[in-house]
C-alpha cells in the first residue's frame, strides 16, 4: 500500500472509532464527568477543608490533575477494549483483516480512537474542575506530553484486554481489578511521601503513580518522582505494549481460528 492508501485506512479507522462513542455520548462522554464531579464535591469541597494543605497547596488543587488524568485512563482504555472485543464478536474485524491493510495500522487506528475519548473526558472534566479549582499551568509540555503518552499507553492496554478477552465478562475483570486499585492508589489523593518507608518502595511498583505526579508537576510544579524516571516508564510500558499488541495482530490471536 502506498502513503495515501495507508492514511485512508488510518482516517477510516479512527472516523469508525469516534463516530462509535460520539453517537451515544450520553454513555460515553457524560457519566465520567458527573463521576469526577462528585469527587470535586465531596473531597475537594467537603472534606478538602478538613485535610487542609498538601505539599503547600489547598487539597483540592492538590486532587485536581490526578482526577483529571484517572478520567483519561479509564476513558482511554475503555473505548479500545469494548470497541475491539465488539468487533471480533460481531466479526466485522474480519473485514479489516482481509484488507491490506497492515497490523500496525490498525493498531494506530484504534488507539487514535481510545485517545480522542480519554483526552475528550480529560477536556471535558477540566472545564469542570474551573468551577473548583483555580487551575494553573506551571510547564504546558510536560502537561500536554504526558496525558498524550499516558492516553496513548492506556488504549494499547485496553487493546491488549479486548485481544486477550475470549467473553464480555473478561473486558471488565481488568479495570475492576486491576486498573481501578491501581489509579486509587497512584497518589491522586495523597502524596506518597506521607506513606512509611516500606510502603513508599511498594507504591513505586504501580506504574501510574509516575503518570500521576508527572501531570501534577505540569499543573502545580510539584512532583514526588523525577520526571526522567517519569517518561522512562511510561515509555518503556509504550514501547513493550505495542511490541506485544503487534505480535498478538500479527497473529491474529483469538481472531482466526
Amino acid at each position: 500500500m502506498n502513503s495515501r492508501e495507508l492514511w485512508i485506512s488510518f482516517q477510516t479507522i479512527v472516523i469508525k472509532e469516534v463516530s462509535r462513542f460520539a453517537r451515544i455520548w450520553p454513555q460515553t462522554i457524560v457519566p465520567p464527568v458527573i463521576t469526577t464531579s462528585l469527587y470535586f464535591v465531596i473531597f475537594g469541597s467537603l472534606i478538602g477543608p478538613r485535610i487542609g494543605e498538601m505539599q503547600g497547596f489547598a487539597y483540592m488543587d492538590f486532587i485536581v490533575p490526578g482526577l483529571i488524568l484517572m478520567s483519561v485512563i479509564t476513558n482511554s482504555y475503555a473505548n479500545v477494549s469494548s470497541s475491539f472485543y465488539s468487533s471480533k464478536f460481531q466479526r466485522s474485524i474480519e473485514e479489516i483483516l482481509v484488507s491490506p491493510t497492515p497490523e500496525w495500522i490498525i493498531l494506530a487506528g484504534y488507539i487514535c480512537g481510545g485517545m480522542v475519548r480519554g483526552i475528550g473526558v480529560g477536556l471535558a472534566v477540566t472545564l469542570v474542575a474551573l468551577f473548583f479549582s483555580d487551575l494553573a499551568i506551571h510547564n504546558l509540555f510536560v502537561l500536554c506530553s504526558v496525558v498524550v503518552l499516558t492516553s496513548i499507553l492506556f488504549a494499547l492496554a485496553g487493546f491488549t484486554n479486548g485481544m486477550l478477552a475470549k467473553s464480555f465478562d473478561d473486558i471488565s475483570i481488568i479495570p475492576t481489578f486491576i486498573l481501578t486499585p491501581l489509579t486509587y492508589l497512584g497518589g491522586i489523593f495523597y502524596s506518597v511521601k506521607l506513606l512509611p518507608d516500606f510502603w513508599q518502595g511498594v507504591s513505586l511498583i504501580n506504574p501510574i503513580l509516575y503518570m500521576i505526579n508527572a501531570f501534577r508537576f505540569g499543573f502545580l510544579g510539584i512532583s514526588d518522582i523525577g520526571l526522567v524516571y517519569s517518561y522512562v516508564i511510561i515509555l518503556v510500558f509504550i514501547a513493550i505494549l505495542f511490541f506485544v499488541n503487534f505480535q498478538l495482530l500479527r497473529r491474529g490471536h483469538g481472531i482466526r481460528s
